[in-house]
């Protein structure tokens, strides 16, 4: 295992941002900065042994500076959104800054994808790990509680990228995590309706016209959201209106030797593994991409150009107390893991 660490380049403030390349003997290459934890390059190689840039991102800081659609960051303090960006704790109200339509995203504009994290990085000949650290204070972005945040990226040399996601907090407080990766396993070549997608799902979250739970967990069998048999992305991204945003219910009972999602493309041979702990998988189909951001090797991302797998609570649990809870209490440690496994078939 080979690590290395750079300069990524400077904040606005000033401060160095750094960037860590891990290669495997294997061929995957993955890059990661302590800026906003950006997972910034993932490359592997297809059926031919050939190494593609499969994540999509920048190759300089001052990209991301100039604000992106979460571009492979930590998500935090709560990935998706938030309906109207309240919720109460034991008869508080808290408020949250409103960044989509009428409700709070994946912790508003100034989450933890636009702060610097502390940083460690330790390597051996099997595997590298980089561990990220940051205090979110009480009441930044409205959340309450000093929340102690720990994020360890290891990379390993049979092509595998595990997250374990820890939090601890001084006051009661709702958390969920995520990384928030772009994938394109054609190597960006074209479009990603030629993606097969599997979930082990069987629900997915019913949500309204502002993308907020109705509560209801609607069934996916013989749905356009039915992929519990690999199918292919594209009629499901031109059947369904906005194409494919949603939380999808995973069937694992939290295990994490099963696999969660596995996405394929057959015409390169690459083949992604998800396993996760998180109750749920929000799809998204870069529905929103419109070509105004152009990253690696002059990628430019445009409609349906990349999809995430983001690995997380369901959206707006704190006002929906069906889900599983995100309510994260003094004493109590948040812990959440997810692994991807990258192989050719």
């Amino acid at each position: 295992m080979k690590a290395t660490t750079t300069l990524f380049g400077h904040t606005q403030d000033g401060q160095e941002a750094k960037l860590f390349t891990f290669e495997t003997h294997n061929g995957l290459s993955v890059n990661i900065t302590n800026f906003g934890g950006i997972i910034t390059s993932i490359k592997t190689p297809d059926k031919d042994g050939k190494a593609e840039e499969i994540a999509a991102g920048f190759d300089n800081l001052e990209e991301y500076l100039k604000g992106h659609p979460h571009f492979g960051v930590i998500v935090g303090r709560f990935a998706n959104r938030i309906a109207k960006g309240k919720f109460t704790i034991d008869g508080a109200e808290y408020t949250l800054p409103i960044n989509n339509g009428p409700n709070h995203l994946h912790g508003g504009d100034n989450g933890f994808h636009n702060k610097l994290w502390d940083y460690k990085l330790e390597s051996d000949s099997e595997k590298a790990t980089l561990t990220l650290s940051y205090i979110s204070p009480h009441l930044e972005a409205g959340y309450p509680g000093n929340l102690k945040v720990t994020v360890i990226y290891t990379v390993q040399s049979n092509n595998t990228l595990q997250i374990d996601f820890y939090a601890t907090t001084d006051a009661p407080t709702h958390v969920n995590l995520t990384s928030h990766s772009y994938f394109n396993l054609s190597g960006f070549k074209e479009d990603i309706f030629a993606h097969e997608l599997y979930l082990n799902s069987s629900k997915y979250v019913e949500v309204d016209e502002t993308q907020i739970p109705t509560g209801r967990l609607a069934p996916s069998k013989s749905s356009l959201f039915d992929f519990s048999q690999s199918r292919l992305l594209g009629p499901s991204i031109m059947g369904i209106d906005g194409g494919i945003d949603h939380c999808f219910v995973l069937n694992h009972d939290y295990d994490i030797s099963k696999a969660a999602a596995k996405l394929l493309h057959h015409e390169s041979g690459r083949k992604l593994s998800l396993y996760c702990t998180h109750p749920g998988i929000q799809v998204y189909t870069g529905n929103s991409l419109d070509g105004n951001y152009a990253g690696h090797n002059r990628t430019v991302y445009n409609k349906n150009w990349a999809v995430c797998l983001e690995m997380q609570h369901f959206p707006d649990t704190p006002n929906q107390p069906t889900f599983p809870s995100t309510l994260l209490k003094p004493g109590e440690e948040y812990h959440q893991k997810a692994k991807f496994v990258f192989e050719t078939m």
